[in-house]
């Protein structure tokens, strides 16, 4: 590990310089500011702790030394809690608009990525390793799969229905019109997505499995961008630096971290380094056979010294693989595998039974419960974590792993392959 500069006079503020990845989502990053400053103050009015919002501008200084700037998606949280007074400069570390481009597909090049991604999944098997796994995310990546032909039936149907009320006409005018009608329909049910997100789960599954699993070379790009942000962060006067990683974010994480510590970007002198991953969907890309980059990031985070990686996930969370270890259910552990160290964020008991009942159904919106306020929150607590005073490697420090880990390797293309 690497030396720890938290250890400085208690009436100076801990300084910690936090990167969040997000999932495959096309909002922009404001959404995650909010989200932030609203379950910020809601989990502080529950705890007891003291927790100021600080906006940062585009452009605006927000560090704690003259010349850093937290950039044009990033705000500034202070707090005192633990009785120690703290400061988080927070950043999003946007790729939003590969996400964007991603999803600007027209109806049939979506069911062109629908059966690609089928055939990605069950022609290697990976989709019966992963059932294996966890069966709640593998039935969510099912969901759009039949969302989507469900409604091709429906307008399959009603172009087949419409047609039989139109008089006799020649073929080539009854196929324009039945296509015609089929597109309409399939068009609404687009329009309608934002209520059952079949059409962007689908676009994420398929973005997931292009190449085989392997980095497209925008976001590879992308990556190198994010490296040399965290490489310059490691060089200045943060107590830490830590890195969150949710859903898709949590591989891309592992992938930046493994790269920037294989770099020598990591000074002995650097702040402590910490990462947390959260609600982690690593198998699904780490089992297909093009993912040979990530098994080899995640082979090598797993041995590092440089760095606290904690791993949060929670059984109530369907689109998660909760409670398995990303490194060894990868087949990626080897001897001298130290991380991640699997927590539970346990929502059928941090949660309020009220509470817990009004949202154990809405699966979308558990995915993201990592990144809100927990009625009654045990070890782990989001907001204490990226804005209080107490660096990761001491937060959990001998704090054992979840009994109920899954670390049976699964995966085809483990260190063979």
């Amino acid at each position: 590990m690497t030396a720890n500069r938290s250890a400085i006079p208690g009436d100076l503020p801990f300084r910690r310089r936090v990167f969040y990845i997000p999932g495959y989502d096309p909002f922009p990053p404001r959404r995650y500011r909010e989200l932030y400053r609203k379950e910020a103050a809601v989990q502080a009015a529950i705890s007891g702790y003291d927790l100021a919002f600080v906006h940062a501008a585009q452009g605006q200084q927000t560090g704690h030394r003259a010349g850093h700037r937290a950039g044009p998606y990033g705000w500034s949280v202070k707090s005192r809690i633990e009785g120690r007074a703290a400061r988080a400069d927070i950043q999003v570390l946007v790729w939003s608009d590969i996400v964007q481009a991603s999803m600007g597909q027209g109806i049939i090049a979506t069911y062109v990525q629908l059966l690609r991604t089928v055939w990605a999944y069950m022609g290697t098997g990976a989709l019966f390793r992963l059932m294996r796994l966890r069966a709640g995310p593998m039935i969510a990546a099912l969901y759009p799969i039949g969302l989507l032909l469900a409604e091709l039936a429906v307008a399959l149907l009603v172009a087949w229905g419409g047609a039989r009320l139109v008089p006799a006409m020649s073929l080539p005018v009854y196929l324009v019109l039945c296509g015609a009608v089929v597109w309409a329909v399939l068009w609404l049910f687009r329009r309608a997505d934002r209520y059952l997100l079949g059409w962007y789960l689908m676009h994420d599954y398929a973005f997931t499995a292009q190449n085989g699993g392997a980095l497209p070379d925008l976001l590879g790009a992308r990556l190198d961008a994010f490296r040399k942000t965290l490489a310059e962060a490691l060089t200045e006067e943060w107590d830490e630096v830590l890195v969150v990683g949710h859903s898709s974010g949590a591989h891309l994480g592992i992938s930046m971290l493994a790269d920037t510590i294989r770099a020598g970007e990591v000074p002995k002198t650097a702040p402590a380094l910490g990462f947390l991953s959260l609600g982690q969907v690593v198998p699904m890309v780490s089992f297909l056979p093009g993912a040979t980059r990530l098994r080899a990031d995640l082979a090598y985070l797993s041995e590092r010294s440089e760095l606290t990686w904690v791993d949060v996930t929670a059984p109530g969370d369907g689109c998660a693989f909760a409670l398995c270890d990303p490194v060894a259910v990868s087949g990626m552990a080897g001897p001298q595998k130290r991380w991640p160290l699997v927590l539970s964020a346990a929502f059928s008991q941090t949660l309020s039974p009220e509470r817990w009942q009004a949202l154990r159904r809405r699966y979308f919106r558990l995915h993201f419960q990592y990144l809100c306020a927990f009625d009654r929150p045990g070890d782990y607590d989001y907001f204490r974590i990226t804005a209080g005073p107490i660096p990761l490697a001491k937060r959990f420090a001998g704090r054992s792993p979840s009994k109920n880990r899954i670390e049976t390797p699964l995966n085809r293309y483990g260190r063979a392959g």
